[in-house]
């Protein structure tokens, strides 16, 4: 048995930090968090100074066990959990769930898995930072005060299931409101003139610098150019210089790699995790811009290397914000002269971006030279301007470009001007005045919310993916693509002294991955901000982070935050008894229809947002309301009567097809098309109010052919589709994956075979036990664990556990034991 054992949370850093200590030490992991509040209102005794109490979760007593087992036989413990006030309330909770001897029992910190860092940590053990476990503490304690007292109220105001967050409802907050932006900006019109002149056989660009507000204004400016003469009139250089962005922090990286990569804040998260975990990167949770001298040592010698001595310039980033810790480094590669890591495409092109970062950042200034074109219309006040843009000297150029979330930077890339001269007369092609239109705010995109709420001073870098990953899994936010719509716009071209007017068209307002609210967050939003504003006050939630950053320096008591805090939160929850769910904007009137006489009302139902006709009446239940689900887009605040009665045309018979009707309407997940039985999506591009017989018909023989069989294996159809995980095949109620090593598009016969005899071959390899006339079965499941399954009821096991004797009595109890009973499922309720 080893002398020392050390406990980190993620096997992956165990197995990297395994490597680099001797044969007396055991490097093993806790898995994350091992213990927590536990459910329901006994967690936090409010009259005894909000004292918590914590449980091991279930899923981690197996881990403990384990744990508890190898450290009574250890001499030394070593608590390595992640260098924040996570990681060091995992260290404490593990101190505190095993019962360790403090003089046998050290705490080491380190921010990247690299062997020099791992034996500095050692040689300086610490003991645990109690104040950094107090602010982690403050902030479960509060947030579950919050969630636990307000999301009641919105079950019983509102609709039950729904949930309540100091930081998630911030969030929600944001995006509510930039919708409302979007909704009421007032689309303004104007006419952007651009010339485009011949010299010596090449193109050269200029704009007019002024706007105009109608089209007659652009006319009379056109009308003005015919038969003027174009001459340059001056021509500026100046020199200019543009610097490096800093190294990345942990929401920097989340927003370029959004930009440069498409990925999720999530997936950000989870890639550059396991490139920590690999020891290929510094710590990924930070808010420093600091590199430490050892890092710029490293990013100099790789610059000079590669690039010269010329692309070298040293700099020591700060950061604005106070709560930073500078005394953490930004997001860097542990070893510079990497300049690829990563098991995957995925993690390559992470590793990669934050290598060209953090070497840029100590890289020289690019050096241009701009020039600034003035152009003279004959007998017109207004001048014409063309730049151009020549790099000098690339410098950090030549590694690294940061982008930016701006819509409305859509500048072109200024290249080198053809020769010009003062006094130069130039030949025109043609000059153009185009209609554009006012853009609305943009809303926003995950990396977008995480900026605002950093510039806001809300959430710290460990908060960021779980807020943006919580408010769409509750239904509050949906990140979607949202197609475009056909808008005119006007062209006038003046072109050999004739000016010509066109009509023309182009889509606009197509969205990528943004962030919209759903009706839901928008009446919750309205009820928190009414009788919760302190709660989803920004500058409170701000103020709250502050105070979090006190506790955790060791200048304030958390009981006490908590208490001043709690007191005022407390009376408003008791006073929301008195608000009436009528007073509630879940519904409202929207007008009366004209067929019936009845009202119209949009609110909130069951399954989703919906309109009605008419009320039930009691005294009259033959005489039922009419409902109408809410398109996507439609908002139960603003939706008209002429738009809510639309959607009452809904299901409508299109036609008919092999004599059967093809229905059209509108159910839970969009709209669809229901012919003999069958269902069939309708795309996006379709309006399922206009669509057509025909229309319908080509997407029902689509249906068809990709239902038919591709082939019969084993008496038993096979079909092949397109799902959430990419392109499969379904056989026998089972569904494989077609990954890209075959032509999807063409399988063979012996491609489908192969497929299903691997996926069987597949599932007996996972099959530990099965005891078939009771239909009970043990089977292997990923990451090591085990299952065991009846019918559709299955236990995960821990890694622990030994299925490899395991009796069919022994199955049965696990089945037993962990079964919901009526009982249990009516507590759970």
């Amino acid at each position: 048995m080893s002398k020392n054992l050390v406990i980190v949370e993620s096997p992956a850093k165990a197995k990297t930090i395994e490597g680099y200590l001797g044969k007396d030490f055991k490097v093993v992991s806790s898995y994350g968090h091992i213990r927590d509040l536990p459910k329901g209102d006994k967690a936090i005794d409010i009259e005894n100074n909000f004292k918590p109490t914590y449980e091991v979760t279930a899923d981690k007593k197996e881990v403990i066990k384990g744990l508890r087992k190898l450290s009574k036989s250890a001499e030394t413990i070593y608590l390595a959990s992640d260098d924040d006030r996570e990681g060091e309330a995992i260290s404490w909770h593990l101190k505190e769930a095993l019962k360790l001897d403090p003089a046998h029992t050290k705490r080491i910190v380190f921010r990247e898995i690299t062997k020099s860092a791992i034996q500095a940590a050692m040689s300086s053990p610490r003991d645990i930072d109690v104040d950094l476990v107090n602010a982690q503490q403050a902030r479960r304690i509060l947030d579950r005060l919050v969630g636990y007292e307000l999301s009641p109220v919105l079950w019983k105001k509102i609709k039950r299931g729904l949930s309540a967050g100091r930081v998630q409802s911030v969030a929600v907050r944001l995006v509510v409101e930039k919708e409302r932006e979007v909704d009421q900006f007032d689309t303004q019109s104007f006419f952007k003139i651009s010339a485009i002149f011949n010299v010596e056989g090449r193109e050269l660009k200029a704009e007019l610098p002024k706007r105009f507000n109608t089209q007659e204004d652009a006319r009379e400016f056109l009308d003005n150019c015919v038969n003027a003469e174009f001459t340059i009139e001056n021509l500026e250089k100046k020199p200019a210089k543009r610097s490096p962005a800093a190294p990345f922090t942990t929401s920097t990286l989340q927003q370029e790699a959004s930009r440069k990569l498409g990925y999720s804040v999530v997936q950000t998260m989870t890639v550059a995790q396991k490139l920590y975990e690999a020891g290929k990167i510094s710590y990924m949770r930070t808010d420093s811009l600091n590199l430490s001298d050892e890092a710029i040592k490293g990013a100099v010698n790789e610059i000079k290397s590669s690039f010269g001595e010329e692309f070298v310039k040293t700099r020591k980033f700060k950061t604005k914000s106070k709560s930073a810790q500078e005394a953490h480094e930004a997001i860097r590669p542990t070893n510079f002269s990497q300049r690829t890591a990563g098991k995957d495409y995925n993690e390559q092109r992470l590793y990669e971006l934050i290598w060209k970062r953090a070497v840029a950042s100590q890289m020289a200034e690019a050096q241009l030279e701009k020039t600034i074109v003035t152009i003279d219309i004959s007998g017109n006040e207004q001048k014409l301007i063309a730049q151009g843009e020549v790099i000098k000297f690339e410098g950090f150029l030549k590694v690294y470009i940061e982008s930016t979330d701006d819509d409305d930077s859509n500048e072109e890339a200024k290249g080198i001007l053809p020769p010009l001269n003062i006094g130069q007369s130039l030949s025109l092609d043609h000059i153009k005045a185009r209609q554009g239109f006012s853009r609305p705010p943009a809303r926003y995109t995950e990396a977008s919310l995480v900026k605002k709420l950093e510039e806001m001073g809300i959430g710290r870098p460990s908060t960021y993916a779980p807020t943006i990953s919580t408010v769409q899994k509750r239904d509050y936010v949906l990140k979607e693509n949202r197609e475009g719509v056909e808008r005119k716009y006007a062209e006038l071209t003046l072109q050999h002294n004739v000016i010509a007017e066109e009509t023309k068209t182009e889509i606009t307002g197509a969205e990528k991955a943004k962030l919209f609210p759903t009706n839901i967050a928008m009446v919750v939003n309205d009820f928190l901000v009414e009788h919760f504003p302190n709660v989803i006050d920004f500058s409170f939630t701000a103020q709250v982070e502050e105070q979090f950053d006190n506790i955790a320096g060791g200048g304030q008591e958390w009981e006490k935050m908590i208490k001043n805090f709690y007191g005022g939160f407390h009376e408003k929850v008791e006073a929301t008894e008195q608000i009436s769910r009528s007073e509630v904007g879940s519904s409202r009137e929207v007008g009366i229809d004209p067929e019936s006489g009845k009202p119209v009302i949009a609110r909130l139902g069951k399954f989703g947002p919906l309109v009605q006709i008419g009320e039930t009446d009691p005294d009259d239940p033959e005489n039922k309301p009419q409902f109408a689900s809410l398109k996507t887009g439609q908002f139960i605040e603003n939706i008209t009567l002429e738009d809510a009665l639309e959607l009452f045309k809904l299901p409508r018979e299109v036609g008919h097809y092999n004599d059967k009707e093809i229905i059209v309407a509108i159910g839970r997940f969009g709209p669809y098309i229901k012919y003999d039985e069958k269902f069939v999506s309708l795309p996006k591009s379709a309006d399922p109010l206009s669509i057509t017989e025909e229309e319908s018909i080509v997407l029902i023989k689509e249906k068809e052919a990709a239902d038919a069989p591709i082939y019969i294996y084993d008496d038993k159809p096979v079909q092949k589709g397109k799902g959430r995980f990419g392109p499969f095949i379904k056989w026998n109620n089972m569904f494989i994956n077609v990954n890209k090593k075959y032509d999807w598009d063409n399988l063979s016969d012996a491609d489908i075979v192969q497929l299903i005899e691997d996926k069987i071959q597949k599932e007996k390899d996972k099959l530990i036990h099965h005891w078939e006339a009771e239909g009970i079965r043990v089977e292997k499941a990923r990451w090591g664990r085990h299952h065991v399954i009846q019918g559709k009821f299955k236990v995960e096991l821990a890694k622990t556990v030994d299925v490899t004797d395991m009796t069919l009595e022994e199955a049965q109890a696990l089945i037993e034991k962990n079964k919901p009973t009526k009982k249990k499922a009516k507590k759970k309720k």
